[in-house]
């Protein structure tokens, strides 16, 4: 049985994830909290807002590319 996070729809955080870390980081965010997880969709919880490592990988590439844009450093 799949369980969503209470007060999260099981269908619309995921896409998120990525424009909310660039967004943040742009900002000027010191850190990201980001779930990553091998199988969101079988997750006992937070699936729902959890990417793959691939996703994450990514998204980590990304970062490293809009990190000295910004004037910041990972």
């Amino acid at each position: 049985m799949r369980r969503a996070s209470a007060g999260w729809s099981p269908i619309w955080p995921k896409p998120l994830v990525r424009p909310m870390a660039l967004a943040a980081a742009a900002a000027g965010a010191d850190g990201l909290m980001i779930e990553v997880h091998n199988d969101p969709d079988n997750a006992w919880c937070d699936g729902a807002q959890s990417i793959t490592p691939a996703m994450f990988a990514d998204l980590m590439e990304s970062l490293r590319k809009l990190a000295p844009i910004v004037g910041r450093e990972i």
